[in-house]
């Protein structure tokens, strides 16, 4: 495992430790378990991203069938 020094403001290490108190686990586990959240959030987040551009382009690829069905429909096919 590899060592990895950071600067922390002093309020947010206090709250580090007191977290890490309450849940019984050392500082660097509930930075560990911290950063591993952080990584699963960001996964979660370029994943949606990816989803609306993918439904975007969906949605625009059936209001293109559609309105040649319309035409088709209405007569108006060239």
């Amino acid at each position: 495992m590899t060592t990895l020094s950071i600067r922390l403001p002093d309020g947010l290490l206090k709250e580090v430790d007191a977290r890490a108190k309450a849940l019984g686990i050392p500082r660097a586990e509930y930075i560990r378990r911290a950063i591993v959240a952080m990584n699963r959030e960001a996964l979660a987040q370029k994943r949606r991203e990816r989803l609306m551009e993918v439904s975007k382009r969906v949605r625009e690829e059936s209001m293109r069938v559609n309105a040649e069905f319309s035409a088709i429909e209405s007569g108006d096919e060239a």
